[in-house]
């Protein structure tokens, strides 16, 4: 499993190069909040926008997963737990304000990027509310 890269995956590079020809930039491997341990692939701080691309096997995509043979106990957690980190991060993420786009490894990349230009160009037209006192 060492060999697995945890970033930077053609994916990922894909989604980015069409996302920076646009004329975006962005944190890549950045965490969106300082005390979560976990980062987005690529980050839009001023706009609050996360976007995580997932792989097919890590995460449990329903189309292509498929579960190994071996060791079905260790793989079920494994799997399991990634799911679970996933959907923990886009509920404290959502909390603080975030919006969090998640494509899988076998989306389109111009798909990917179109959302992810299309949600940032968004957030940037309108303000964000910054959380405080009301009154």
């Amino acid at each position: 499993m060492l060999g697995n890269r945890s970033r930077d995956t053609s994916p990922e590079l894909a989604i980015r190069s069409l996302v920076h020809a646009a004329g975006l930039r962005y944190r890549v491997a950045a965490k969106p909040l300082p005390k979560m341990r976990r980062t987005a692939d690529l980050m839009f701080r001023p706009v609050k926008v996360a976007v995580f691309v997932d792989g097919c096997f890590w995460h449990g995509c329903p189309e292509h997963f498929v579960p190994p043979k071996t060791n079905p106990g260790y793989w079920d957690g494994k799997i399991g737990g990634n799911m679970r980190r996933d959907r923990d991060t886009d509920a404290r993420l959502a909390e603080e304000g975030w919006l969090v786009l998640r494509f899988w490894e076998h989306q389109p990349p111009e798909e990917c990027a179109r959302a992810v230009i299309d949600a940032v160009t968004a957030r940037r037209a309108k303000p964000l509310r910054k959380a405080g006192p009301t009154g």
